[in-house]
């Protein structure tokens, strides 16, 4: 691929391990290329230095350069779930092992990056053109960590 603009993310030793993880997640996904350490080198040889993988269609770079750097909730990757089944399954697999719930669809997974696991119809329910239905939508958002759609549905129908 050749897109001149992709995310970079930067990871302690885990950059190989979450490509691989984030690939196995997402339809249209890939590593591409993984570029090694040489003995000698700051990391033990053999050590993956870059790796750059596809998710979903969308070009991405992860570099291992040692501590120092680590993610914030300042960025995260969006991802917008088809139904409350995807926003489930991805739920599951990134607070497996370490990850983290937070609120309002965020979730830290087990390398420390940030997700928002949203579901389409989100930004329906909160353009609602009735402000009651809107705000409805919002207030139970905010009080949820993972986001349930009927849960959206019901706020917004009752606003």
């Amino acid at each position: 691929m050749s897109q001149k603009i992709s995310t970079f993310l930067w990871y302690d030793t885990e950059a190989e391990q979450a490509a691989e993880f984030y690939v196995s997640l997402f339809d249209d996904s890939r590593i591409l290329n993984v570029t090694r350490y040489p003995e000698g080198s700051p990391m033990p040889g053999g050590v993956a230095l870059g790796v750059e993988f596809v998710l979903a269609g969308i070009e991405y770079q992860a570099l291992n350069g040692g501590p120092g750097h680590p993610f914030t909730d300042a960025v995260s990757m969006f991802t917008r779930a088809d139904d409350q089944a995807e926003i489930d399954r991805l739920w599951n697999a990134f607070t497996a092992d370490g990850g983290e719930p937070g609120p309002c669809g965020w979730v830290k997974d087990r390398f420390g990056l940030w997700w928002q696991v949203v579901p389409q119809i989100l930004n329906v329910l909160l353009a609602d053109p009735d402000p009651a239905k809107a705000s409805a939508t919002l207030q139970a958002m905010l009080a949820m960590s993972k986001l349930d759609i009927a849960e959206l549905r019901a706020a917004h129908d009752a606003g």
